[in-house]
């Protein structure tokens, strides 16, 4: 499972050997907070797809690492598991227009999220 990290000025996902071999990218994915329009909690991540798999891997309503592309641009979805609370983040003016990732402290990281940059350490905060 990816480590998420909040820092004050920005999202960091560190994605693991096999997520990144299965999602076709060599890097770990930083998001600048200024860049986060919106963040939503979904028990339902699968209807929150949209586009075609270029490039990734997918197993229909279980997995689904990499990147989907669709008319207005491209998303990012880390997806693992039926069952599973997912956090939904859209963004402007970046590679990616939407990241989708499940989680096992999806609360604990839209809070996070929401939180002001300067209440956080300086070193951030470590969401598992």
């Amino acid at each position: 499972m990816a480590d998420l990290h909040v820092h004050p000025d920005r999202l960091e996902i560190h994605l693991t050997r096999a997520e990144k071999v299965l999602a076709v990218k060599r890097d770990d994915l930083t998001v600048p907070r200024d860049s986060i329009r919106s963040v939503a909690i979904t028990e339902d991540p699968w209807i929150w797809i949209r586009g075609i798999r270029a490039p990734g891997a997918a197993v229909p309503l279980t997995l689904s690492i990499g990147t989907w592309k669709f008319h207005g641009g491209k998303d990012f979805l880390l997806i693992k598991g039926k069952q599973r609370a997912a956090v939904v983040i859209d963004l402007d003016g970046e590679e990616y227009s939407r990241i989708i990732v499940t989680t096992p402290h999806a609360a604990r990281l839209v809070e996070a999220l929401r939180v002001d940059g300067s209440e956080l350490a300086t070193d951030g905060e470590v969401i598992d």
